[in-house]
């Protein structure tokens, strides 16, 4: 019998809509960060925006994939379009796919993850490359497995608001 996400046996409270947006809000202030041409690291909007839509697809879908991809685009000065594009793809993978997703373990939740952030990152080259940009080498697609590796870890780090506290009542069942 599969596990659902987590092992732990304690009841998770609904998630706050400031803080998805403040999460939101830091992964594009974090995207804004000037690493340089680092191959290893990823695309935390994409990976928080994935998050997001696998854990609450009624609250965060393809219109927050949207505008996160416009806020992306002007501030990285890139083709206008470029990654609204690659982002509304997954938001609706991974919106589609959050009840399957949440049946598996975190490793095996990481391995669906893989595919649709390199999905993402292909939609995102083929519409620099279209718009006259140049390819950015195959280094480029390796930030799609550091975010992939990076799941396990995220997905403990945004849920932990979300923790009940753990007290023990003898007269409840739950």
């Amino acid at each position: 019998m599969m596990q659902p996400t987590h092992s732990s046996r304690r009841i998770l409270l609904p998630a706050r809509a400031w803080f998805i947006v403040v999460s939101l809000g830091l992964a594009l202030f974090v995207n804004l960060i000037p690493f340089g041409r680092l191959p290893l690291v990823p695309d935390w909007v994409a990976l928080v925006l994935t998050f997001w839509c696998v854990h609450q697809p009624q609250r965060v879908g393809m219109g927050a994939a949207f505008v996160l991809g416009l806020a992306m685009d002007i501030a990285d000065g890139s083709v206008m379009g470029q990654h609204a594009l690659a982002y509304v793809p997954l938001a609706f993978a991974a919106a589609g796919l959050s009840k399957r997703i949440l049946w598996f373990p975190l490793l095996q939740q990481a391995l669906h993850v893989l595919p649709m952030l390199l999905a993402a990152q292909i939609i995102m080259v083929v519409a620099r490359t279209t718009g006259g940009g140049e390819f950015p080498g195959l280094l480029y697609f390796f930030s799609s497995f550091s975010g992939a590796l990076l799941w396990h870890p995220l997905t403990y780090l945004l849920l932990l608001p979300q923790y009940r506290p753990v007290e023990r009542d003898e007269n409840r069942p739950i």
